[in-house]
């Protein structure tokens, strides 16, 4: 990542070794001490030397990598205080909500403040007395025009802490170094009573280091997954990356008072669950393990160029999250399948069911582009919104619509060109991932992933046939053709069940259901009922559970009409409502479909889905 095409940003090109001005100059020095991390209270205290002559702009960020909506990470930032080299007070102002002007120093600032954090996640602050899981930006302020200067950070451990990061440590261990402004943003750190599992992978140190409540030989389970994983992945792209210390954090934190999460870094990804590292739990958070860590090819260094560089000063958007987010989905689960951590029953119910149904089924996928849903992150990537708003009806998430494309891009190599998405994946990588300083030497463009594709399908046609229908257009996949070839067959989920076509709410209080937004074609929406209108009867009777509504509609079929008494924003009305089949679909194999697999079939299954690392 770069920062501002400044003269400083000019150093973040070179590498570490050549930057001789900026490591001439002072490092930013930080401490962190947690006298107070019971009540999830931080002191920070940042040192900035050989300031240049007038006042120096102390931000807070307002986004953070890998992320794309704000967060004013400074609301959490108070108690500011600011001296010079002797300890004299300097004055502070607050020009703006995001940041301070310190004026009158010597050369020197010392800017110290209280940071509250008690949201555990890859976004924000978590510290309490027994853990502090620090995303940087919510945590660390920083003067701008110093941007290109080494950091410095020192962690007061509480007892029996030690520290998770992909920041590098000195010699003693008790010093960890970032080059720049924006490595240092990208290191999620967690300190706490770490277990730790390291292994060599490809020449590579690949360290698990976590927190949790369970037992050794749970990690130990844990970590042999995790390894298989990371093989699974190298051989897609003929080996790990270049890590720029040569080794890969996975900074796990599965504590109960974490939040579900999972963030892409260079050299690391921030895992966080209140699940443990057993049962059905142990899945979930191996899912995340498998999509963040294909991020460490892509969306880290096989990277978009409109996310270069990144502002921490405003909300950054991307029309490639469809490729950087959704390819990285599809993957993601592929791998855990090519891991076998699924089977291929378990891969066609946890993954192919969810992207086919949602590709199929939303009215946003039938409107909107990939390149759109793309745009719209800053909206919608944990943003914070206090107004309603229609995206029922106009959005489906760029994971699952870049998911779902790239299912059936893949789908298509393999059988129509006698290529596959690894390959494209591989090409991708090796012309515009490869090549490294702390940043990607050549971030690619929508025009680079249409032409790559050209290259491997040898057919430019079709590569631009497919970004002009699919891409850039909102034309949707024939998933039972496509998955025909692998003896995978598309059917409805609940066949010959009635169904009201949306989602209700039920309010046990006085036996009612609440609508949400009602879907556009749905029986709800074709009768004129929205969200916040409430059903009080079916067929005269008011329903006493979800379950007894469901009884109720299991009664008829799909096709007979209903009376509802509903309270709408017009008042108490009854409204006739034709029932349709439960829309929801499911991707099952032929045998469990009891239909017959051909060897060819058996064979096109196993080169997509089989291992590629034995």
């Amino acid at each position: 990542m770069l920062m501002r095409k400044t003269a400083a940003a000019l150093l973040l090109s070179l590498p570490l070794a050549l930057a001789t001005p900026a490591r001439a100059q002072a490092p930013v020095q930080y401490e962190l001490s947690f006298a107070n991390a019971v009540h999830h209270e931080a002191r920070v205290t940042v040192t900035f030397r050989d300031v240049p002559a007038g006042p120096l702009q102390v931000r807070m960020a307002r986004s953070s990598p890998g992320r794309y909506a704000l967060h004013e990470f400074a609301k959490n930032v108070y108690d500011v205080t600011a001296t010079d080299s002797r300890g004299r007070t300097l004055s502070v102002v607050k020009p703006d909500p995001y940041g301070w002007t310190v004026a009158g120093h010597d050369g020197t600032v010392t800017f110290t403040y209280t940071l509250f954090g008690d949201r555990t996640d890859g976004t924000y602050a978590g510290i309490d007395g027994r853990h502090a899981h620090l995303n940087m930006p919510a945590t660390l302020a920083y003067a701008p025009e110093l941007a290109a200067r080494p950091a410095q950070v020192k962690f007061g451990l509480l007892p029996d802490w030690t520290v998770a990061s992909q920041l590098q440590p000195d010699a003693a261990g008790a010093t960890w170094l970032a080059p720049n402004l924006q490595y240092l943003m990208d290191s999620p750190t967690s300190l706490g009573q770490q277990q730790v599992r390291t292994w060599q992978e490809g020449g590579r140190t690949i360290e698990l280091k976590v927190l949790h409540e369970g037992t050794p030989a749970e990690l130990d389970a844990y970590a042999e997954q995790t390894k298989k994983i990371v093989k699974e992945a190298a051989a897609i792209f003929g080996g790990l990356p270049t890590y720029d210390f040569g080794r890969y954090t996975f900074v796990a934190n599965y504590l109960p008072q974490t939040s579900s999460d999972g963030m892409e870094h260079r050299n690391s990804t921030s895992l966080t669950s209140r699940r443990p590292l057993r049962g059905p739990g142990a899945l979930d958070n191996l899912g995340t393990v498998s999509h963040e860590f294909f991020h460490s090819w892509n969306v880290e260094r096989l990277r978009p160029q409109d996310l270069e560089p990144f502002d921490f000063q405003r909300a950054n958007m991307s029309s490639n999250l469809w490729f950087a987010e959704g390819f990285t989905q599809y993957f993601g689960e592929l791998l855990l399948r090519r891991a076998g951590v699924y089977t291929d029953a378990e891969y066609c119910k946890e993954a192919l069911s969810g992207l086919v149904g949602a590709m199929l089924l939303s009215p946003g996928a039938a409107r909107y582009s990939p390149v759109y849903m793309s745009q719209q992150a800053p909206f919608v990537d944990a943003a914070a919104a206090i107004d309603p708003n229609n995206r029922a009806n106009t959005y489906l998430s760029y994971y699952y619509i870049g998911g779902a494309n790239a299912l059936a891009l893949d789908l298509e190599l393999r059988a129509r060109f006698k290529t596959d998405l690894d390959t494209y994946m591989r090409t991708l990588w090796q012309q515009f991932g490869q090549q490294q300083n702390y940043a990607p030497a050549r971030p690619y463009t929508l025009p680079d992933l249409q032409r790559v594709l050209g290259e491997v399908a040898r057919d430019t046609a079709f590569a631009g046939q497919f970004f002009r229908q699919h891409i850039t257009g909102h034309q949707r996949p024939d998933y039972g053709k496509l998955l025909a070839p692998a003896g995978l067959l598309v059917r409805p989920a609940h066949a010959g069940r009635a169904s009201l076509g949306s989602r209700l709410s039920f309010n046990p209080a006085d036996s009612t259901a609440t609508l949400g937004t009602t879907t556009v074609g749905s029986p709800l929406y074709l009768a004129g009922l929205d969200r916040e209108d409430v059903l009080l009867r079916l067929d005269g009777q008011r329903p006493v559970s979800n379950a007894d509504l469901q009884e109720r509609l299991s009664a008829h079929q799909p096709g007979d009409v209903v009376a509802l008494e509903m309270r709408t924003r017009t008042g108490v009305r009854t409204i006739p409502v034709t029932l349709v089949e439960d829309p929801a679909l499911e991707v099952v194999t032929y045998e469990d479909a009891q239909r017959p697999v051909s060897k060819a079939q058996q064979k096109f299954r196993a080169a997509w889905l089989g291992s590629k690392a034995r």
